[in-house]
């Protein structure tokens, strides 16, 4: 196919294999971003020849540039590199797949840009969600979902009359702390905490699927995704990650998209849309598995999780403060300065702490993120 793609976050987990999903399909790439990997985005630049590389991480600049002296590729550095790479006339699609607030401000360049674009990442509607998808409207952009839960959604909705749609169903693996007490959890340690059941991820949110806020993020996205309300999604703990979620009907028919739990075939769906072609996983055998489970998650044990809903069901900047709160939080575990049970101590206090507070425009988004990462770092810095 005659595609031209950039991806944001492309030495990352989705972002390897997004490169693996285009040279499948022959896409040309144009550019390619990390926060610091310069060893494989080095490697990626080679293989590819994008037109640009940029690394985010300003102090690798220099290194960044002498190792691709040899080469007719452009290096960039930090957010206006980021946001030249979203931008691209070459265009095609972006495909953007960096981790946290940093991937809001590549979205918005790539909407007025009029680029589509294939979204990883999660924060980029949970902080920012109405005014993203205005943008994306106004500016006749196409946002693809590339998180396997709402790109089932999406693929379930295909074929479908929107008005007929009654409710989502969001499936959860449960992560590696399912059935665990409270009591339970202030004894877990980093590397419990880093070990998925299912899913092959980075750090964070492999971080953010134990304390199952990735799934309350996921459940603010889809509100913005589908224009929901709340009521309207339903999460169910399906621990085999095999049906990747689903959606009822007005008349009671509940249509789900089921495969192997490998985030080619969501990457894939959304770089190639409409079409299907052979993709670069395994076929999923259902009598492999045998047996398929769902359970009701446990709200009050995962306060992320019920945090998030809360934050979404209350609007303004509410979502934007609890997700940069548990940014920063996650950051101070990795760092072992927090244990584990306090993430979810200290994203659920942000509702009780702050006033609330209305998104009208990027600057406010940006102003709810910095309040939220200060709230945190008083906590556990005082």
């Amino acid at each position: 196919m005659n595609k031209t793609v950039s991806v944001l976050g492309s030495t990352g987990s989705i972002g390897t294999q997004s490169l693996e999903v285009c040279e499948k399909h022959g896409f040309r790439i144009a550019g390619l971003s990390a926060n610091s990997n310069t060893d494989l985005l080095e490697k990626q630049s080679r293989k590819f020849r994008p037109d640009y590389v940029c690394i985010y991480d300003d102090k690798k600049y220099t290194e960044m540039k002498q190792r691709l002296s040899d080469t007719s590729v452009k290096v960039l550095s930090g957010m206006d590199g980021l946001c030249e790479i979203a931008s691209l006339s070459q265009n095609d699609i972006l495909l953007n797949s960096v981790v946290g607030m940093v991937g809001l401000l590549p979205t918005f360049t790539a909407i007025n840009s009029g680029k589509d674009i294939a979204l990883a990442n999660k924060e980029t509607l949970v902080a920012g969600g109405e005014i993203v998808m205005s943008s994306a409207k106004a500016k006749g952009v196409t946002i693809y979902p590339v998180d396997s839960e709402h790109s089932a959604i999406f693929q379930c909705l295909q074929g479908s009359r929107r008005e007929h749609l009654s409710k989502i169903i969001l499936t959860a693996s449960g992560g590696p702390f399912f059935k665990k007490s409270y009591e339970d959890l202030k004894k877990v340690t980093k590397a419990d905490a880093l070990k998925h059941p299912n899913w092959s991820m980075g750090n964070k949110i492999t971080i953010d699927s134990a304390t199952l806020m990735n799934k309350g993020l996921e459940f603010i996205e889809a509100k913005w995704l589908f224009d929901l309300t709340p009521e309207q999604i339903e999460i169910v703990v399906h621990r085999q990650s095999v049906v990747h979620s689903a959606v009822e009907y007005n008349d009671f028919s509940v249509i789900a998209q089921l495969g192997v739990p490998d985030m080619k075939i969501p990457i894939q769906y959304a770089l190639l849309y409409p079409d299907r072609l052979e993709c670069p996983t395994k076929r999923l055998s259902l009598t492999d598995y045998g047996t398929l489970t769902f359970e009701k998650p446990d709200y009050e044990t995962f306060k992320c999780l019920s945090t998030a809903i809360k934050a979404i069901e209350s609007g303004g900047a509410y979502p934007c403060l609890v997700n940069s709160a548990n940014e920063e939080a996650v950051k101070f575990f990795l760092d072992d300065r927090i244990p584990f049970i306090e993430i979810g101590e200290i994203v659920s206090s942000v509702m009780e702490n702050f006033a609330p507070a209305q998104i009208s425009c990027y600057e406010d988004v940006v102003k709810a993120d910095i309040s939220a990462r200060e709230y945190v770092r008083n906590i556990i810095e005082k």
